[in-house]
């Protein structure tokens, strides 16, 4: 079973990037990879879920896949609060699938952007074209330069946008004033305030978030 590896924050609560995933507080490593490898779902994607990750003291900190959740229980970083009718199982057990975990011991978060990538530009952007307004899979966006890099556009959180291949095609090596597009927002730094906005968004899908989180 293939996962893509999340990004971490390491056992002093610093923001780890790592190439492909999503933000995680807590332990990494073989080990923990190694129990993980071990379960068995009933379908592949659930292990892709989105799961909520509380400080110790309740705070919603960040979202994390359900493969990473287990990592952290079965090391004995985090416990369940919420949980799934779903499980997964390994050799000798059956463990249900967690919706919210929280973490044993209190980590610091720092007030820092999430290392640049063009994973986290999409998630900032939440798969979404950033001048035609449409929402595609990860496969079909690619990254564009506000401003074209040939005129001095920099590789930044400012400059960079989620945008499908055709207005990337329409845009050309132009502004999007003098290719007749609209940005639909500002890109700006991704934050921990803005991971708690997607913590929101998704939580009104997951009823199990929502006496976690501040609406």
């Amino acid at each position: 079973m293939s996962a893509r590896r999340p990004e971490a924050v390491d056992s002093r609560g610093r923001y780890v990037p790592e190439a492909g995933g999503v933000l995680v507080p807590g332990a990494s490593g073989n080990a923990g990879a190694r129990h993980v490898h071990s379960l068995t779902p009933r379908r592949a994607s659930l292990m892709q879920e989105p799961v909520l990750v509380l400080n110790a003291t309740y705070e919603p900190i960040n979202v994390t896949a359900v493969r990473r959740a287990m990592v952290l229980l079965l090391k004995g970083v985090a416990q369940a609060e919420e949980v799934h009718n779903a499980e997964v199982h390994s050799s000798a057990h059956s463990h249900k699938v967690p919706s919210v975990i929280r973490l044993l011991a209190y980590r610091h978060i720092p007030q820092q952007s999430r290392a640049l990538s063009r994973k986290n530009i999409l998630l900032r952007d939440r798969n979404t074209c950033q001048f035609c307004g449409n929402i595609f899979p990860s496969s079909e966006l690619t990254l564009d330069h506000v401003m074209p890099r040939s005129r001095g556009g920099r590789s930044s959180w400012e400059n960079l946008v989620a945008c499908c291949h055709r207005c990337n095609n329409d845009k050309g090596d132009r502004t999007p004033e003098e290719a007749g597009l609209k940005l639909a927002r500002r890109p700006r730094p991704f934050t921990l305030h803005t991971s708690r906005q997607l913590m929101r968004l998704i939580g009104h899908r997951d009823e199990r978030w929502r006496k976690y989180l501040f609406y």
